[in-house]
């Protein structure tokens, strides 16, 4: 079979290569992969910027969707001819994180799906909704669940809150559409009118250009009659932390999810403590959550943005698009 690896670090070097085709083992499943989407994660994996110790050769991508085409022993979560899609953690089923459920995450401490066969634990998989296409159920593992969690996890939710969504990113869109369901009031940021217009489309309720308003957090306590908002989905990391605190009312909420801007230190304790603000980390989430989620998809018929569809062997060139920024949602790969 055919699989990518990242054997040196550049999306040039990625490596096309032959292995052989997987065999399940007791309580385990062989998938013949379907779609794959990326994450910016993946990019950062695939260019050495994410973990420059990668354990190498890697297969990447965390995203994928299959058909069950043989169980090992003693599988009963999934059977032969289902289409499933794979957690980004294969170990986190419920619960907190852990270390241990941590080193499970594909793409990263174990083998991705960019391979047309993948053998993963019954226990790492769920049912797909069957309302979605192939390429939509590939673009849920990471981001939606990401969204998903930040939003319903840790923060308690409550309709006409306003959540405050930094650029238009996969977890953002996700995030966004899954506000809208819940009732949220819904700001969200990005550098071009086209993007924020998408975004009107898909039920924002106010937008703000941070390249021509740069004080965005201003404009978004002044969308709140001062008070600030309260929740924000933080994916900037450094360049953005410090706004999200002066956006943010008292006792409000950050999730922080990525740090794209930085990883360097951008608030002092005080801040924190003077305003009571709760800063949760996010990654990623829980096959509970995947599972909660879903249910969610199919009874509100959500439909995941889709950008740009690739075949699987042009991973160089998608993982160039999302290299450009020029993406609206999600990028994928069909097999």
């Amino acid at each position: 079979m055919k699989a990518f690896e990242i054997q040196e670090f550049g999306i040039d070097k990625l490596a096309l290569v032959d292995r052989d085709k997987p065999v399940p083992g007791p309580g385990q499943a062989l998938l013949r992969m379907l779609a794959a989407s990326l994450n910016y994660r993946d990019y950062m994996m695939v260019c050495g910027t994410y973990n420059p110790r990668l354990k190498r050769p890697l297969v990447p991508l965390s995203d994928g969707v299959g058909i069950v085409e043989e169980i090992g022993v003693g599988v009963t979560r999934v059977k032969k001819g289902d289409r499933v899609a794979a957690c980004f953690f294969q170990k986190w089923i419920e619960g907190p994180p852990t270390r241990e459920k941590n080193n499970s995450a594909l793409g990263g401490a174990i083998d991705g799906v960019a391979r047309e066969y993948a053998v993963f634990s019954e226990e790492g998989l769920v049912q797909a909704p069957a309302s979605l296409s192939d390429e939509e159920v590939a673009a849920l593992p990471c981001a939606a669940v990401t969204a998903w969690h930040a939003l319903f996890g840790h923060v308690g939710t409550v309709p006409g809150n306003t959540v405050l969504l930094q650029g238009t990113g996969g977890v953002s869109i996700f995030a966004l559409q899954f506000a809208v369901l819940a009732g949220l009031r819904t700001i969200i940021t990005s550098s071009s009118d086209e993007k924020l217009a998408h975004a009107k489309k898909l039920g924002a309720h106010e937008t703000i250009n941070y390249k021509t308003d740069p004080k965005w957090d201003e404009a978004a306590r002044k969308l709140t009659g001062g008070e600030g908002v309260d929740h924000v989905i933080e994916v900037g990391g450094s360049d953005t932390l410090a706004r999200s605190m002066k956006a943010l009312r008292m006792h409000g909420a950050i999730s922080v999810i990525g740090v794209l801007g930085g990883a360097d230190a951008a608030i002092t304790p005080t801040s924190v403590l003077v305003s009571s603000a709760r800063i949760q980390g996010i990654f990623v989430g829980s096959r509970n959550m995947f599972e909660q989620m879903n249910r969610a998809i199919a009874f509100h018929n959500v439909k995941p943005v889709i950008d740009q569809t690739f075949e699987w062997t042009y991973l160089k060139e998608a993982l160039r698009h999302m290299e450009s920024a020029r993406h609206f949602g999600k990028i994928c790969l069909k097999f």
